[in-house]
């Protein structure tokens, strides 16, 4: 005679591990998302400090003693053609070049998704001639320069 046996999972044993699966999930999935938040404005910190020489570099070599925007940095190749598009890893990119004795130009990030659980950053950023990185919980764009000078530094 032959002997039957049952083989395989039941559904409990099924149910415990899809929710199992699911906390583990719950827990995993924020960490990742901030993570990448904070790669997104470690990104920014570094664009705007590319931003800052390519800046000082036209202004003694093709600027003859002026700044310019972003797709001016961009023509003559000192940025890569990502940075020079204005959007880059999460962020938006804008720089300011202002004519005058002296020249002046500041430039900012903004995060492109400021809410919701996609967000892809928590702060904006900005630099300006002095080569002083700030930013700020702030998440609109300054409006000039001063504005600019008046957000925290960075400290790194």
């Amino acid at each position: 005679m032959k002997q039957k046996t049952d083989r395989g999972f039941s559904l409990i044993e099924l149910l415990i591990v899809v929710t199992i699966i699911g906390i583990i999930a719950a827990i995993a999935v924020p960490n990742l998302l901030a993570s990448r938040r904070a790669a997104n404005e470690g990104s920014a910190q570094q664009s705007l400090r590319t931003i800052a020489s390519c800046e000082t570099t036209y202004l003694f070599t093709d600027g003859a003693g002026s700044y310019t925007d972003l797709a001016g940095l961009g023509a003559k190749t000192l940025t890569d053609s990502v940075l020079a598009s204005g959007s880059k890893s999460g962020y938006t990119f804008v720089a300011v070049a202002q004519a005058g004795n002296p020249p002046l130009y500041w430039a900012y990030g903004i995060p492109i998704t400021t809410s919701g659980f996609t967000k892809t950053g928590t702060r904006r950023f900005a630099i300006a001639e002095d080569g002083v990185l700030r930013g700020d919980a702030t998440l609109t764009a300054p409006a000039d320069e001063a504005e600019v000078r008046t957000m925290s530094p960075s400290g790194n």
